[in-house]
């Protein structure tokens, strides 16, 4: 279970503006095993988390290359776990995919948009309440230090506000989420031995500077996290 917020714009106006600004969540089992976020690939060139589960070693959940390609993957929330719905970015055009919905990728418009266990903007009540508050977020953005910025979207990320009722994710996930209910209902999730695990901050300027800011827990302690941030510059 996860959540991504993003906003793009191919051509901000302003210098001091953002191509891409995209808060991420990744919800999991706090026993998988997974790798922090680094450089790999044949030639370092893709800077993402890795997962180490066996017999699945080597894949992940959202991750972006120099060259401005990105990916990022959510599941679809379901009596079963199953993966399902995924979005691709490459350059300045951002595509989404689903196993549900439309059969071919969409290409999105400039915009802002947010996607959680279901389809591309599904108004589930956790979702567009943590929309919103990424909104406020971005709408300062040009005015506030990156480091700032930074800080307020990991605060829109690490937000425990049930938002309840909401009947949509209760048919959707049927049997499966009602145990958790109130802890899954809010942008960070926070249940026994599964929940909010990493958040991660994309954020691409007006000439191509990528900060990718990553907090991820450690040794699957709620009190112990640890803050990575890489810097640099796409390539042509």
């Amino acid at each position: 279970m996860c959540i991504i917020f993003f906003k793009f714009d191919p051509r901000p106006v302003s210098k001091n503006a953002y191509r891409l600004i995209l808060a991420a969540n990744r919800d999991e089992f706090y026993s998988r095993p997974s790798k922090l976020a680094d450089f790999w690939g044949n030639n370092n060139e893709i800077l993402s988390g890795l997962d180490m589960e066996e017999g699945k070693e080597g894949g992940t959940w959202l991750g972006i290359s120099t060259r401005g390609k990105l990916a990022a993957l959510t599941n679809y929330l379901q009596p079963q776990l199953d993966w399902q719905a995924r979005g691709r970015a490459k350059g300045d055009v951002i595509c989404y995919y689903g196993n549900r919905g439309e059969p071919d990728p969409i290409v999105l418009t400039p915009g802002t948009y947010g996607l959680s266990n279901a389809l591309l903007e599904t108004p589930w009540r956790k979702l567009c309440f943590g929309k919103q508050l990424f909104l406020e977020a971005v709408e300062r953005s040009q005015a506030l230090p990156k480091d700032v910025l930074i800080a307020s979207l990991l605060d829109v990320l690490n937000n425990e506000e049930a938002q309840l009722p909401d009947p949509a994710i209760e048919d959707q996930g049927g049997e499966y989420v009602q145990p958790m209910l109130s802890k899954y209902a809010a942008v960070c999730v926070r249940c026994p031995g599964y929940g909010t695990r990493t958040n991660t901050i994309i954020l691409v300027d007006a000439d191509g500077h990528v900060t990718f800011t990553e907090r991820s827990m450690m040794d699957k302690d709620l009190s112990h996290w640890e803050t990575r941030t890489y810097e640099f510059t796409l390539q042509s």
